[in-house]
């Protein structure tokens, strides 16, 4: 309910600028589509949305740039396209282009 709570606090007076940090947590499948639902809606209206997860999917369909971040440093930042370019893999997910650009081996197949 604090999660909730703290949301609609910061969207009820529509503001230009958003700044989340792990929006989702702790909410419902049921609620969470809700908030990236009207966090898309807001975009698309103007709203600036900073976002910060670890769920690399949700980032994946919800921004238009990325920047990864490890011990305090951008090692990558740009559209998920660019990212790809950079790294030479146009197929690539967000979670794969994160694992290389943190210099961390993907796993294998399970």
């Amino acid at each position: 309910m604090k999660q909730k709570a703290a949301l609609a606090g910061a969207l009820i007076h529509e503001p230009k600028l958003l700044i989340l940090d792990e929006p989702l947590t702790g909410l419902d499948a049921a609620i969470a589509r809700e908030v990236k639902d009207l966090l898309l809606e807001r975009a698309k209206a103007g709203c600036t949305i900073i976002l910060t997860t670890h769920i690399m999917d949700v980032a994946e369909r919800l921004v238009d740039r990325v920047g990864i971040i490890q011990s305090g440093r951008i090692v990558g930042e740009g559209t998920l396209e660019e990212l790809r370019a950079r790294t030479g893999r146009a197929d690539a997910t967000l979670e794969d282009l994160f694992l290389q650009l943190i210099g961390r081996p993907e796993p294998g197949p399970a």
